[in-house]
């Protein structure tokens, strides 16, 4: 059973991830929090797989509470929402450590599996939208200088191939048939980059391709 805690300042939000989570029968809603301060006693109490985070809240703000629980540890991933797909909330709430992005009006099937993607450490569903927004923002000209992580030295000349890939948006199945090798070989470097990069989930690592200069555009 993947257990959730719901962030978010609006009754009627709660109330409506509470009723579509709780459908699921391996999903269940244990806590639910109206602000960032509120949040971080009830996640330290109730050691959640995921976390759904609003963005804008009285008291501390989304972005962030994410970035404190980020920096203490926490086990769970946690997944930002909200009804903005504005550039500046992308990239601030994934630099600072959210395993995604998914705005409040996607069908709650998404919302669900992005949930159990995010408990599994799997691929977390960026809202598309979303996604190309980020790409668009670091493909621009002059958009950002880049700041090379020193995690890339240590990458195979593969592992970055497969980082590029990565970076433009595409699923491990989608690595595989364009590099024509094996799901399972692409999981692999997937994970070594993971670790090489010191980074926990996948969109992480994008972000420090896109921030590096490794990926200059959706191409």
């Amino acid at each position: 059973m993947t257990s959730v805690v719901i962030v978010d300042d609006q009754d009627l939000v709660r109330n409506g991830l509470r009723l579509i989570i709780g459908s699921e029968p391996d999903l269940e809603v244990v806590g639910e929090a109206t602000d960032g301060r509120a949040e971080r006693e009830l996640i330290t109490a109730l050691d959640p797989d995921v976390v759904l985070m609003d963005v804008q809240m009285p008291g501390e703000d989304g972005l962030t509470a994410t970035r404190r629980l980020v920096q203490d540890d926490v086990r769970a991933r946690i997944l930002v929402l909200t009804t903005f797909d504005l550039d500046e909330y992308v990239y601030d709430a994934l630099t600072a450590g959210a395993s995604g992005f998914l705005l409040k009006d996607m069908p709650g099937e998404e919302i669900c599996a992005a949930v159990r993607q995010a408990a599994r450490g799997a691929d977390v569903l960026l809202a598309p939208a979303v996604t190309r927004r980020l790409v668009e923002r670091f493909a621009r000209p002059g958009a950002r200088s880049p700041t090379i992580h020193p995690g890339l030295a240590r990458l195979t000349d593969r592992e970055l191939e497969v980082l590029r890939l990565m970076a433009t948006g595409l699923a491990n199945h989608e690595i595989a048939a364009r590099l024509y090798i094996g799901e399972t070989t692409v999981k692999t470097h997937v994970a070594r980059i993971f670790t090489k990069l010191d980074v926990r989930d996948r969109v992480q690592a994008v972000i420090i391709a896109h921030e590096s200069g490794v990926v200059t555009g959706p191409d």
